[in-house]
């Protein structure tokens, strides 16, 4: 009787443990979903956040004040280019990197980085060259962004020449 007491107590711990073994198993398996989860929610709402800055130019008009504050905000920005076109320089000058834009003719836009600008911002406040960009002239803003869908550069298209 002794020997099956213990052979019964022996069985019952065996199943208790494995019972345990069990629970932490599925508890692991359901905390690492929620973990997945969690990090896909944490990664949208940071591409999210990194986007947000150029919402405001996101096929918007501004004024020429907000164009030049955007050279000044994005001109150390690796990977990224900006370009003006004024009323004196129909073809743009580009700030920071160069991008080379396909489907221009459609509302998607992607571009990407073919080379460095070597321009200096400073010609945007200069009123004598054709880049100088007047601060109360109203532009068309334009976010350009890669086939990853990464913001790469914004294009100022002046329209309204003031005097």
């Amino acid at each position: 009787m002794n020997n099956a007491s213990s052979a019964l107590k022996v069985a019952a711990g065996i199943f208790l443990t494995i019972a345990l073994i069990t629970i932490v198993v599925v508890l692991f398996v359901s905390a690492q979903e929620a973990t997945k989860t969690a990090q896909n929610n944490f990664s949208d709402i940071q591409t999210e956040l990194s986007q947000a800055s150029f919402t405001v130019y996101d096929d918007t008009t501004v004024s020429g004040s907000q164009v030049t504050n955007a050279l000044r905000k994005f001109k150390d920005r690796g990977q990224f280019g900006i370009q003006v076109k004024t009323g004196k320089n129909n073809a743009g000058q580009w700030y920071g990197n160069v991008l080379n834009i396909s489907n221009l003719s459609t509302a998607e836009q992607y571009g990407a980085v073919s080379g460095n600008s070597y321009a200096d911002i400073s010609n945007s406040w200069n009123e004598s060259l054709n880049d100088y960009v007047n601060p109360s002239g109203k532009f068309k803003a334009r976010v350009i962004k890669d086939n990853s869908n990464v913001v790469r550069g914004l294009i100022f298209t002046q329209t309204t020449v003031t005097p």
